[in-house]
Order: C-alpha cells, then sequence, then structure tokens
C-alpha cells in the first residue's frame, strides 16, 4: 500500500497549528517537522518521515517565504512525489500576497464560509476574478506535478478569524477532507474497472 499524502503550501505557526488539529481529526499524522518559514527539511529528510508514520493520510507543509523561482519548499514537493511508494493524492494550495506573482491553476476554491467556488481564492478567504488559479508563495511547482486534486483556501488558519484554531479550523479541515473524498471515490471507480 503506497503511503496518502496531502500538500500543504504553508508552513507558519499558525499553519502548524492548523494542521496538527486537522491530522488529529482526520486519523492522520501531521509531519510537525515540516513547518517552517521557509522550509528547513530536505525533501529526502521528509520521505524518511512519511515513511516512518504508521498514521494515513500524511499531511505535509511546504513554504518557500517569497522565494523567487523553485525554492526549498517546491524542491522538497518534487523529491516526494516521486517516490514510488508515496502517493500524493492532492494539495491545498493556500494563497498569499508574494513579492513574486506565483500561481497555480486549481481544480477549485474555498471561501472563508467554506462555500466551493470556480474563482480563484485571495488570502482572506475571499473570491477574487479569475477563474481556476491563484496567485501564492509556494504554488509554483504544483501545475508541473500534475496532481489529483488542488483545492485553493486563504491564509490557512486566519481568514479574519473564520479558520481559526479555536474554532476547529473548519475551512482547512473541510478542504482536506474533500481531497480525501475524491481520492477515495476515485479509487473505488478504479477497483470496480479493475473487477470487470
Amino acid at each position: 500500500m503506497k503511503k496518502r499524502v496531502i500538500f500543504i503550501t504553508d508552513g507558519d505557526l499558525y499553519a502548524l497549528r492548523v494542521v496538527e488539529h486537522a491530522a488529529t481529526i482526520i486519523g492522520g499524522r501531521c509531519i510537525s517537522q515540516s513547518w517552517g518559514n521557509p522550509t528547513k527539511k530536505s525533501g529526502e529528510e521528509l520521505v524518511e518521515m512519511i515513511r516512518k508514520t504508521p498514521h494515513d493520510p500524511v499531511l505535509v507543509m511546504f513554504d518557500d517565504c517569497g522565494f523567487k523561482g523553485e525554492g526549498p519548499g517546491e524542491q522538497a514537493m518534487r523529491i516526494i512525489h516521486q517516490q514510488e511508494d508515496i502517493e500524493v493524492i492532492g494539495a491545498v494550495a493556500v494563497a498569499s500576497k508574494t513579492h513574486f506573482a506565483e500561481w497555480t491553476k486549481v481544480h477549485c476554491s474555498m471561501d472563508r464560509y467554506g462555500e466551493l467556488t470556480e474563482f480563484g481564492i485571495d488570502k482572506s478567504g475571499v473570491p477574487d476574478l479569475e477563474t481556476g488559479r491563484i496567485n501564492g508563495d509556494t504554488v509554483y511547482i504544483l501545475d508541473e506535478l500534475n496532481l489529483p486534486f488542488i483545492i485553493g483556501v486563504g491564509d490557512i488558519g486566519k481568514m479574519a478569524g473564520f479558520d481559526s484554531v479555536e474554532k476547529g479550523a473548519p475551512i482547512t479541515l473541510k478542504a482536506i477532507n474533500l481531497i480525501l473524498e475524491r481520492s477515495e471515490s476515485h479509487g473505488k471507480y478504479k477497483k470496480q474497472n479493475t473487477d470487470q
């Protein structure tokens, strides 16, 4: 069985608290050492941590702190994605006001009220004018990796208080659960086709 991994493109202390909380709720594991602004652990180190945890799915955070182009977080994402025993089932792409304009296509976004939208989303969790893409830090590589499901959200743990961990981080948790639902339904479809 491949270890299922979800990428989270934010790594500050707010993100750490929220992602740890979400992992507990879904029965998975957050690689807490992946937090940092920018990402401090290498892709190889994170791969070993993912392999060692008995839990599934595994939530991993990445942050490039506005680094132009492919920074340490994105390099780590690429290395994890290349592993044959790890399946990256999706990403929560976090919007930010980055110094250098980075963007990625998203399958959908979720606003700060938990509603899905075809538009991108801004840092505050408010839909913007562009369809199917968000601006953010550490999102440059997501298009290239061709992940099965990418959902855009505002700044996790914040969004004007709508996603605070004190409130249960409902937006981040809902986004992660949506990735899991898509992954499980895709897996059932593949199994049905194999059985025929």
